[in-house]
């Protein structure tokens, strides 16, 4: 049998951070030539991700009912929620938090209507490097596990990039697919237009950080321009127009080495992109079909929290696609908040009440502008919790539960293996209820790209440590939350 140090090694070996920098970018020159020779079609397409940063407490959002709700009750003691208040799931033998009356609406189908069951479920999953068979496989150390487990910092990087063994050159599994995808889907950017293919609405996100193409950092506001989002007053704009002059000019006048004459052209185009964005953002005017975007995100029944101004303008950034002349884009959305040592009860479902009506928002905007089919809403965090109280609250774990939203979605479904719940049961790892995942993110992202448009050929690429889940090239997909 392999030692968890031979596993580790060839493992490792597989992944992005053990290649050098001319071998990485050759990959991606390849793959860059591999994804041209397919075709994108004329649909545009968006991934939408919603991080929970802080490790959502996922057992106490979908909940077993009937018989092993026993179970899941003796787990949680005093965070138990009572199973007569839990959001009932056609079909299904679990329920929603009683905050979550929308996503369960969206689970079952919106306004009633089967046909429009927009939401499905993933059940047990996490960061994985390969397959844990069992309990015992993770105890004698048969296989290699992600490094720093339970850890913020390191659980939040492993989720954005996917490949939880560490990397040398940090770059995201949204940034990867980036480097290999955008160029040939991307076509109607010619001649000196660049727009990037990843906007982040949080500031900068591991997730779409790539080798040649990096992310587009907005505000609610719009674009994050020097002198300020969105500024349109006289002296905000004097001030702009100075600093563009700077820049833009001849660099030899400015600076006399490389680098700064490189910082000074990517500071000059970075704002000539920002305004840009600013100009399609901003327009009252635009239109998609009959609907006016700013009056359909106005009317919106957003919730009155600050997370609301990152899912309104991740609605304009998608409606502006084609003034963007982009056929795929990401979206990065972080709420945070999610780390409950404490107060879990009360605060957890304060917060889910939150999400489920920016969800349920921001889908209703979708649906109305007729993009529904076009973008794929899905839900990351840094891990789950302990099924065992603190007192108060839940420390940190490994596997949890996630959501997926959208046209594409086969709602109404759990995909996934639900764990048992039983405290030193045979899913629990120990300290007080870490579950181990039995879903790999890895299966997760892949049937989003999938779906997004990279080749299996490319998979690899963007996602290392796939082969020890799946066969990219396979008719099917990984885990079947997607319609065929």
């Amino acid at each position: 049998m392999r030692t968890r140090r031979q596993f580790l090694g060839e493992a490792s070996c597989a992944g992005i951070g053990s290649t050098s920098i001319l071998s990485t970018l050759l990959n991606l020159t390849m793959a860059n030539h591999a994804a041209a020779q397919g075709g994108f079609g004329d649909q545009r397409k968006s991934l939408v991700c919603v991080f929970m940063s802080g490790g959502c407490d996922t057992f106490n959002f979908l909940i077993p009912r009937g018989a092993a709700y026993a179970e899941y009750a003796a787990a949680r003691s005093n965070l138990a929620i009572p199973e007569a208040q839990l959001r009932t799931l056609n079909g299904t033998n679990f329920g929603l938090h009683p905050s979550c009356q929308k996503l369960a609406e969206m689970f079952n189908g919106i306004g009633g209507n089967p046909l429009k069951k927009r939401v499905s479920l993933l059940a047990n999953v996490g960061t994985l490097i390969a397959p844990i068979l069992n309990k015992a496989a993770y105890l004698n150390g048969s296989v290699p596990v992600p490094k720093a487990l339970f850890s913020h910092r390191d659980q939040i990087e492993q989720w954005q990039t996917s490949v939880p063994q560490g990397m040398q050159i940090l770059t995201g599994w949204g940034g990867r697919a980036a480097d290999i995808i955008h160029n040939a889907a991307n076509t109607e950017q010619t001649g000196n237009y660049y727009m990037p293919m990843n906007f982040s609405v949080a500031g900068n996100s591991a997730f779409q950080i790539g080798a040649s193409q990096g992310q587009f950092v907005i505000t609610g506001a719009g674009a994050l321009a020097f002198s300020g989002s969105g500024g349109d007053s006289a002296v905000l704009q004097a001030k702009q127009q100075v600093i563009q002059d700077t820049v833009a000019s001849p660099v030899e006048e400015h600076y006399r080495n490389l680098f700064h004459r490189t910082h000074a052209r990517i500071t000059a185009n970075s704002m000539a992109r920002g305004e840009d964005f600013q100009q399609h953002f901003s327009n009252p005017d635009l239109m998609i079909g009959d609907e006016n975007i700013t009056s359909v995100v106005n009317a919106a029944s957003f919730p009155n929290h600050w997370i609301s101004a990152q899912f309104r303008a991740a609605v304009k950034t998608i409606a502006i696609r084609q003034q963007l002349k982009l056929r795929r884009q990401t979206v990065f959305i972080d709420f945070g908040g999610w780390d409950h040592h404490a107060e879990l009860l009360q605060n957890h479902g304060n917060m889910l009440a939150v999400l489920d009506s920016a969800l349920y928002a921001f889908q209703q905007c979708l649906e109305t502008l007729g993009l529904e089919d076009d973008v794929i809403t899905f839900t990351a965090s840094d891990f789950g919790r302990t099924l065992r109280s603190n007192g108060q609250g839940t420390d940190h774990a490994w596997s949890g539960h996630q959501i997926v939203m959208g046209g594409p979605v086969a709602g109404g479904q759990i995909r996934g293996t639900y764990p048992s719940l039983v405290i030193d049961g045979d899913d629990d790892i120990g300290r007080g209820g870490r579950i181990f995942p039995k879903l790999s993110a890895d299966e997760y992202f892949c049937e989003l790209l999938r779906w997004f448009g990279v080749a299996p050929g490319d998979m690899a690429t963007v996602l290392p440590n796939i082969g020890n889940f799946y066969v990219p090239s396979s008719p099917t997909n990984p885990v079947g939350f997607l319609k065929p």
